[in-house]
This record gives C-alpha cells, sequence and structure tokens, in this order.
C-alpha cells in the first residue's frame, strides 16, 4: 500500500486582534510583492522612472483583485451574490443564525483576476497615453510568479483540488476527505514558475526587442491558459452547475484568452 503525502495544515496562520491571518491571504500578497519587485528591475533595465512602475502597479493591484473577486461571484455563484451583493465587494458573512460577521474573502477567480487587470492597464493607457502591447509585455514576464503564489496559496488552502488517484504523488487533503488525490494546485504552480523562468530568460537574452509587439503576452497567455484549460480535466468541478456543461468554466473562460494570444501573434506578423 502506498504511503501518500497527508496534508492537514489549518488555513490560519495566526491571528491578530483576534481578526484569522490566512496562509492564502500571505501568499496572495506575496505574489504581488515578488512581481513587483521584479518589475523593478526591469524597469530600471529599461531605464523607466520609478513613479510609471508606482502608478502602474496601483490599477494593476486593483483591477487584478476587483476583477479576481467580482469574477468569482459571477462566473461561480451568480444565484447567491447577486442577492448579497454586499458580500462581493466586503469581506463579510453570515453565521448560522443569521448574524454578520467578518471574514476574509472565501472567493477570487483567476479568470475575473486577468480581466480585471487588462481592464486595468486600458484605463492607465488611455490615462498616460503610453503603448499598450509593450506594457502589456512588461506585466505578462512577471505574471506567471505571482499566479504561481497563489497556486501554492490554494494548495495551503486545501482547495481547486484534483480527483482521486492512486499515482505515488497523490496527496490526500485531510480538511477535505481521506482520499488520494492529484495534487492539481501544485501542478499549475509548478508551471506557472517554470513559465516564468522561460519568459525571464527570453526577456534577458533578447529585451523588448522579440516581434510582434506583444510577444511576451501573446505566448504568456497561449501558455498560461492552454495549460489551464488542459488541467481543468483532473480538477473537482467548483460548483454545481458545471456538471451540466459539456467543459468546466475555467476551461471555458481560458478560450477568449488563448485566441487573444493566437489573434495578436498572427495580426503582428501581417
Amino acid at each position: 500500500m502506498l504511503a501518500y503525502i497527508h496534508w492537514n495544515i489549518a488555513p490560519e496562520a495566526f491571528t491578530v486582534f483576534g481578526i484569522p491571518v490566512r496562509y492564502y491571504g500571505l501568499l496572495f500578497v506575496g505574489g504581488f510583492i515578488a512581481a513587483f519587485q521584479f518589475l523593478e528591475w526591469l524597469y530600471k533595465r529599461e531605464k523607466i522612472p520609478y513613479e510609471k512602475l508606482s502608478k502602474l502597479a496601483t490599477y494593476a493591484i486593483i483591477g487584478s483583485f476587483a476583477g479576481a473577486r467580482l469574477g468569482h461571484c459571477l462566473f461561480y455563484e451568480p444565484d447567491y451574490f447577486l442577492y448579497h451583493p454586499l458580500e462581493m465587494i466586503l469581506p463579510i458573512g453570515y453565521d448560522e443564525n443569521g448574524k454578520m460577521i467578518f471574514q476574509a474573502y472565501t472567493g477570487l477567480a483567476s479568470h475575473g483576476g486577468a480581466f480585471g487587470i487588462l481592464l486595468a492597464l486600458l484605463v492607465y493607457k488611455w490615462r498616460t497615453k503610453e503603448d499598450l502591447l509593450p506594457l502589456l509585455d512588461r506585466i505578462l514576464i512577471a505574471t506567471p510568479l505571482a499566479c504561481g503564489f497563489i497556486r501554492m496559496a490554494n494548495f495551503f488552502n486545501s482547495e481547486i483540488i484534483g480527483y482521486p488517484t492512486d499515482v505515488p504523488w497523490a496527496i490526500v487533503f485531510e480538511q477535505v476527505d481521506m482520499k488520494p488525490r492529484h495534487p492539481a494546485q501544485l501542478y499549475e504552480a509548478i508551471f506557472y514558475f517554470s513559465l516564468f523562468v522561460v519568459m525571464f530568460l527570453l526577456y534577458k537574452r533578447n529585451g523588448l526587442s522579440l516581434k510582434p509587439a506583444g510577444f511576451y503576452f501573446a505566448w504568456c497567455i497561449i501558455a498560461l491558459f492552454t495549460f489551464r484549460f488542459f488541467v481543468e480535466f483532473i480538477k473537482e468541478r467548483q460548483v454545481g452547475f458545471e456538471e451540466n456543461l459539456p467543459i468546466d468554466m475555467g476551461q471555458i473562460l481560458s478560450i477568449p484568452f488563448v485566441v487573444l494570444g493566437i489573434w495578436i501573434l498572427v495580426k503582428g506578423k501581417k
């Protein structure tokens, strides 16, 4: 009998004045900090003023978080959140007695975050008049790094788990059940960190000279969301209505990003 790894880490790392601080939040913020540090290095290399990066980071953080939160609420649980709109924007919920309680945000969707960042960058481009594609190229080199941290956060939360399996590296998520499962979060985290390394090495060797404009952006979203599409086949469905769909919501939302990346490459070559 295989000795599977058992994972039973409590989601809360510690408390501050009675408020729980989760590993998810720490890793989520850590991902943004790591990506920002990389972009700080990149902007120095490109001799771009730090003030532009600081302003860009503000837009990106607001856009990604707002998009991720609204994306989860509207893509995965619209029936609930459209009747509880305050819970979409505030970290509140209700206990079994109907009493309002403070809690961490309990749902963020990566596709919503991607839509949010794109919208925020469009607003940033409109206000600053910067060229959009070079801007997207810089951001997307760093994006897989943040994505890897977020999937590690999901792992600590024992969420977005894979189907039961008997592969030697299966993990038993005791917070969920006692079945050995695919550690789908780790598959994604490893891929995203590896993608970041590839993007970084390409940039270090070529800078932004690779053509067409939008090269890094296009290839990154193609690679990221193609992998996301296929890894969904070994994941448990996140919400009940997905059982009636031919493919799950994560796959449906991945397709437009892949198409966008291909369109940018084809249009650029023409």
